[in-house]
């Protein structure tokens, strides 16, 4: 799903950047009055594909899958402070998974 278009818009000079870095606080002191009026609809239409839609109810069989007891115990161990992280169970995974987004990327 595309959202927006790259802007064609030239890079800020030296100058330009300083004189912007400058004015930020005026721009932002006008964001928060802006925010301040009341929320504003952006008027953008977006659409959903029939795949994604179908990803979607599919996806909602999943749920049922999450094992509550172990959600809860981990939720009191956290609580409690007793909850211990492994980090080298956890770099291991992340490694794994790096190098299968890797593969993939090859084929």
């Amino acid at each position: 799903m595309k959202i927006s278009q790259p802007s064609d818009s030239p890079v800020l000079s030296s100058n330009a950047a300083s004189l912007a870095a400058k004015s930020a606080p005026a721009a932002s002191a006008q964001a928060k009055a802006t925010a301040a009026k009341g929320p504003q609809t952006a008027g953008v239409a977006v659409t959903v594909s029939s795949l994604a839609r179908a990803m979607e109810t599919d996806g909602a069989s999943d749920l049922a899958e999450v094992d509550m007891a172990k959600v809860n115990a981990m939720k009191q161990a956290i609580a409690d402070g007793t909850y211990k992280v492994n980090a080298g169970v956890i770099a291991d995974k992340l490694l794994s998974n790096a190098q299968d987004m890797l593969q993939r990327s090859r084929v």
